[in-house]
């Protein structure tokens, strides 16, 4: 693979990552702040259980992770201290204390009490999380105006503008009247930070904060997070699947898997020295640097010339506002059988440049050569072309249809290949399912009915089934957990090697 971006094995990974949490500044240490103390959780009276016999405590001012691959339970624990569990699952065991006393039986009156006053929550998905019907200025001051009636208008006004310009945003003033559309997922998450931060909690839960930014802003945004919270001697527990984010930030960590505590202790000693097989399963899916491969010495088979995107500014009433450039003269080779990484953070345009060469996107300007030949909108080149070149999604859950089976979804890829029967596209469809680790009974199965990485691991399916000489992964696995992630990159470098085709990987890290 050919690629900017390097990695080092995951024990130097954790030791490294770990080394730089050690440099924050040391809080001092009182009784705890939080105790969880054997909680069980289950589906109904007696059901199927989900959090199980779970204990672990917070102090003031640590930082404190929770890792797990998904459905482990992390959430749902976490998410108890707040009486935010789904509709369904109850505490059947087990006890919560918050500043030394229970809140398992807490009145829903007392409870709005401790939600953002005394214990804030940083959610997974800021997009979700923020009202879309209502201005960011409006959705800070709700908090205020709850739990700090003291304070009058121009003084919540006054905090507001202050914390906005505090986590980063440029023009404080412009946000307040702004809708949550208008910002970037990494703005987003600062505002979340903002509205969480301005009540001053004493306990911060951060669920999977940086799960959908790229590298560069996955950096921002926890460095800022731990910054507030140091200031106001905030305690964070940190809900994550990424070991090395938890290595750097986090003191202590807490493994969980299937609902259970399988392993606790001080992050640099359980990354480093980690007792149960199931922690070193999750260290050894971390990143590690693989062997150089040989650049192919050949023509290229996807060959791009300055390349140029521009979308058209928007009308207004009166005018039109200006265009902007998302690619700007780009050059791209990919030879036969070669991997070439495209990474850069968000905006970057390297989606952009996966879906101009796919032919989702039309370029404004430039040319994309494939096998020596010019691509145009003729009738057989595109066709050719479509046939030789797939794509693989961030998404798969947006972009498989929902109402198809796994079966048609991957055998709508043979619909338009010449020559083939119908006996020989069903044939290929259970050889392609098998390959990516599918059985027969996947085939009848809706894409709701299936995990993350079983999606994925269809939409690659359904990618290769063509047996196509080019294949673009826009992030494919960035949504996925570490463990799964990790499944689904060794999937994609085999079939890349068996079925040879060259591939453009795109990626934020």
């Amino acid at each position: 693979m050919r690629s900017v971006i390097d990695s080092t094995p995951a024990c130097e990974a954790a030791t490294d990552m770990t080394a730089s949490s050690s440099t924050l500044p040391r809080v001092p240490r009182g009784d705890a702040l939080v105790e969880v103390d054997g909680l069980t959780l289950t589906v109904g009276d007696g059901g199927r259980e989900i959090v199980k016999s779970v204990s672990f405590s917070v102090a003031p001012g640590e930082i404190v992770g929770i890792v797990g691959e998904s459905g482990s339970g992390k959430t749902q624990a976490a998410r108890a201290l707040l009486g935010l569990t789904p509709p369904g699952l109850v505490r059947s065991q087990g006890d919560i204390r918050f500043e030394g006393k229970s809140i398992v039986q807490a009145t829903p009156a007392e409870l709005r009490k401790l939600r953002g006053a005394r214990i804030g929550m940083v959610f997974q998905e800021p997009m979700t999380s923020l009202n879309p019907s209502m201005k960011i200025g409006r959705q800070l001051d709700e908090g205020l105006a709850l739990h700090r009636p003291n304070l009058r208008v121009p003084e919540r006004r006054q905090a507001i503008l202050a914390m906005l310009e505090r986590v980063g945003l440029r023009d404080p003033q412009g946000a307040l009247d702004a809708w949550p559309h208008e910002f970037s997922g990494g703005m987003r998450q600062r505002i979340m930070l903002a509205a969480v931060m301005l009540l001053e909690p004493a306990l911060l839960l951060a669920d999977e904060p940086t799960t959908a930014l790229d590298a560069v802003v996955q950096r921002d945004v926890l460095e800022l997070m731990v910054a507030l919270t140091r200031e106001h001697n905030t305690a964070v527990l940190l809900i994550s699947h990424d070991l090395a984010m938890v290595a750097r930030y986090t003191e202590r960590v807490i493994v969980m898997r299937h609902g259970e505590v399988v392993e606790t202790g001080a992050t640099q000693t359980i990354l480093t020295h980690p007792r149960e097989p199931y922690t070193r399963k999750l260290l050894a899916a971390m990143p590690r640097r693989g062997p150089a491969r040989p650049v192919v010495q050949a023509e290229p088979l996807v060959d791009v010339r300055q390349l140029v995107v521009e979308y058209p500014g928007r009308r207004r009433l009166f005018r039109k506002t200006a265009g902007k450039r998302a690619l700007n003269g780009i050059d791209l080779r990919v030879h036969p059988g070669e991997v070439v990484a495209v990474v850069g953070g968000s905006g970057s345009g390297k989606t952009t440049l996966g879906r101009t060469i796919a032919g989702l996107l039309g370029a404004t300007a430039g040319q994309i050569t494939f096998q020596g030949k010019p691509i145009d909108r003729s009738e057989a080149s595109w066709r050719d072309y479509r046939l030789n070149c797939q794509m693989v999604f961030q998404d798969p859950y947006s972009s498989l249809n929902p109402r198809l089976t796994v079966r048609e979804l991957v055998g709508e890829g043979l619909r338009l290949v010449p020559g083939m029967s119908a006996t020989q596209k069903a044939a290929r469809t259970r050889e392609i399912l098998t390959e990516v680790g599918l059985d027969d009974s996947f085939g009848e199965r809706y894409p709701h009915q299936l995990s993350g990485g079983q999606r994925q691991r269809v939409a690659i399916a359904r990618a290769v089934v063509r047996r196509p000489r080019f294949v673009i992964a826009d992030e494919p696995v960035s949504a996925l957990d570490v463990t799964v992630r990790a499944q689904v990159l060794e999937l994609f470098a085999e079939l890349q090697q068996r079925h040879g085709f060259s591939c453009l990987f795109i990626s934020t890290t």
